[in-house]
């Protein structure tokens, strides 16, 4: 009995050692997510900290359970779990996608979550080198594109909300407007008022560098529009 105690007692301490490693692991994929989320958050984006800590933590932790979790089962496919985060994953990024007006919103942030439980995947495998390498490549391009000039001047969508005078051909004559300033309209939306006014929202797109303080300014300045904002 002593000698099979003995015996339990070493492999109970040699499991407990992977189980360590098998936790920090995970615990490794949820700091560098943080981090992931953490530039993000600094540039004010919806799917940020919380977000990225989760699904990399996530991620790595379903990586551990589907390699480790069943070596006491003859032939059993240690990927079947972690292929399943694929389609987990797939469904988080289509929530944080949508479309308005024919306008998308949304992809990098997918793109994002896709990219990081990549990484989760990786370091919960123990493949350290890829998985680390993986979260410095997309610190370095979050920061490199939002941060170099070259890369942040880029076309991105907005919205411009107006009241003008309600007269014949207003609205024609802001959207003919707002094309002579290079912008493209992809929607808008019409509401008539009470005292001969319309409420106008328009979805746009700015082109490289625009200026949307010069916009709002020269908008401002017309006689027929009475409110403007972003």
């Amino acid at each position: 009995m002593r000698y099979l105690y003995g015996i339990g007692k070493g492999m109970v301490s040699a499991d407990l050692l992977m189980q360590m490693e098998y936790l920090f692991r995970t615990l490794l994929a949820l700091f560098f997510g943080f981090w992931i989320g953490f530039e993000r958050r600094k540039n004010t984006k919806s799917v940020a900290t919380r977000t990225l800590s989760v699904v990399a933590f996530g991620a790595a932790l379903f990586m551990v359970i589907s390699k480790y979790g069943f070596l006491d089962v003859p032939d059993y496919d240690a990927a079947r779990i972690a292929a399943q985060v694929i389609g987990g994953i797939g469904f988080l990024g289509a929530g944080v996608i949508f479309v308005k007006n024919n306008l998308v919103n949304g992809l990098t942030s997918a793109a994002i979550i896709w990219v990081t439980a990549g990484m989760g995947l990786a370091l919960g495998a123990g493949m350290y080198l890829i998985g680390i390498g993986a979260a410095f490549i997309i610190l370095f391009l979050q920061y490199v594109f939002q941060n170099v000039a070259y890369f942040t001047q880029e076309s991105y969508n907005g919205c411009v909300r107006m009241t003008i005078v309600q007269k014949p051909g207003a609205v024609q004559e802001i959207e003919a407007f707002l094309s002579s300033q290079k912008i493209e309209v992809g929607g808008a939306k019409v509401h008539k008022k009470k005292k001969a006014e319309i409420a106008l929202e328009f979805d746009v797109i700015y082109p490289v560098g625009f200026n949307k303080a010069h916009l709002l300014s020269a908008l401002a300045e017309r006689e027929d529009v009475l409110t403007v904002s972003e």
